[in-house]
Parts: structure tokens; C-alpha cells; sequence
């Protein structure tokens, strides 16, 4: 069983370099004012430029407009763009056209009743996103480090890639795992010491734990 890791909100060098020599398999942007994980254009030509080839470098808006979205894709040059706001199923199919460029959708989830949310962006996005709807409150979509009710997902049959997001952090993430079958996790804030600021050591950790956990079905498979 292989697992995508993608640890997201970078925004120095010396994150950029512990997630890519950790292991991840992708790495995170954020280009939404709200949130303490923002970086500037400039900086993302800068840490686009240093990640290289070993991972996918994705792009994450929130209700962003054409232009916004051109001129995150001229500096950064993502693999893949991640829509984390409201955007409608046909919203998503239009930017995926409009750019030429996979599109992965977050999707959240609170109750059983939200998962009848997933299908529509099933069909026209190339990536799914599951992670913990927000509060009223929040000032922002995602990052807010609160997990949602895993059991949800358990048995639950997607026919594109998905991510488990919401609460993640280094010392949950087997159990998280376990519990939903994820093919892939996506971490944030729970990589970090405080709000923004990402924690080496944490990335580290997290991508350690979650690796163990894919290793170890493997070797039972190959066992039995």
C-alpha cells in the first residue's frame, strides 16, 4: 500500500528542505490573506524554484479569481491547484479546463449527511480533499487543526485519489489511517509550534509515523 504525503502552509526554505528530505510527496502553498501560512508571489517563485523535482508542488486559493489564480501559476508553476473555499462542481471543471492543470477539491465533514457532498466534485475534479468543515466562526476553510468523526469514512469507496486532512499531527495519524483507509494524509497546522510556523522536527515525525503504518500493511500482506 503506498501513501501520499503531503505536508502543506510552507513558507520558508528551511520547512521546504526538512518536508522534501523527509519524504514528502507533496508540498502546499497557501495563497489566501486570512491565514498565518500566506506567502507573496515573490516567495513562491523562490521556494517553487528550490523544490525541484521529488515532489508535486501544489497551489492552495479559496475562491480566487482567473487573475489571482494566473499569477500564483506564472510565479509558483504548481502541479496541481487546490480549491479550498466554496467552489462550485462547475467551478472546479472551469478551472480545471481553463488552466490545463489537475485540480484537487477539499471537501468537509462534520455529519454522514455531508458525504453526499463528495460525489459532485467526484466527477469533475482530479483530486478530493476530505477534511474537517470549519465552524461558523473561522476565519479560515482549513488549517484550523480539528479532526472530524474518521469512522465516516470507514468502507467509503472513492473512484479518485483523496487525502484525509482535519487534526492531523504526528501522534494520530496511524490511528487516522487505520481507521479510514486513507490512500493519502495532508497536515498543517499540526506540523507546527505555532500558528505559520512549521516545526522540523514534527514534519519529520509525521511523515515517519505515517510511513510506518502503509510499511507495516505491506510486510503483513507479503507474510500472509
Amino acid at each position: 500500500m503506498s501513501l501520499t504525503i503531503k505536508i502543506c502552509g510552507l513558507s520558508t526554505p528551511e520547512t521546504l528542505d526538512a518536508a522534501l528530505a523527509a519524504g514528502a510527496d507533496m508540498v502546499g502553498f497557501v495563497f489566501f490573506e486570512k491565514s498565518p501560512r500566506c506567502i507573496s508571489l515573490e516567495a513562491a517563485r523562490a521556494l517553487g524554484s528550490r523544490t525541484g523535482a521529488t515532489a508535486m508542488k501544489v497551489a492552495l486559493t479559496v475562491d480566487a479569481d482567473d487573475a489571482t489564480l494566473a499569477a500564483i501559476i506564472a510565479e509558483l508553476k504548481p502541479q496541481l491547484l487546490q480549491l479550498h473555499g466554496s467552489e462550485t462542481p462547475e467551478r472546479v471543471f472551469d478551472v480545471r479546463t481553463r488552466f490545463g492543470l489537475p485540480v484537487m477539491k477539499a471537501v468537509g465533514l462534520t455529519l454522514k449527511e455531508d458525504l453526499a457532498a463528495i460525489a459532485p466534485y467526484e466527477a469533475v475534479a482530479d483530486w478530493l480533499l476530505l477534511d474537517a468543515k470549519p465552524a461558523p466562526d473561522a476565519a479560515s476553510p482549513g488549517g484550523n487543526g480539528e479532526p472530524f468523526d474518521w469512522s465516516l469514512l470507514r468502507g467509503l469507496e472513492i473512484a479518485k485519489p483523496w487525502l484525509l486532512a482535519g487534526g492531523l499531527h504526528p501522534d494520530n495519524v496511524a490511528t487516522a489511517i487505520g481507521i479510514t483507509g486513507a490512500p493519502g494524509v495532508d497536515v498543517s497546522s499540526g506540523v507546527e509550534s505555532l500558528a505559520g510556523v512549521k516545526d522540523i522536527a514534527k514534519i519529520r515525525a509525521f511523515i515517519a509515523n505515517a510511513r510506518q503504518v502503509t510499511e507495516g500493511l505491506g510486510s503483513l500482506r507479503q507474510s500472509g
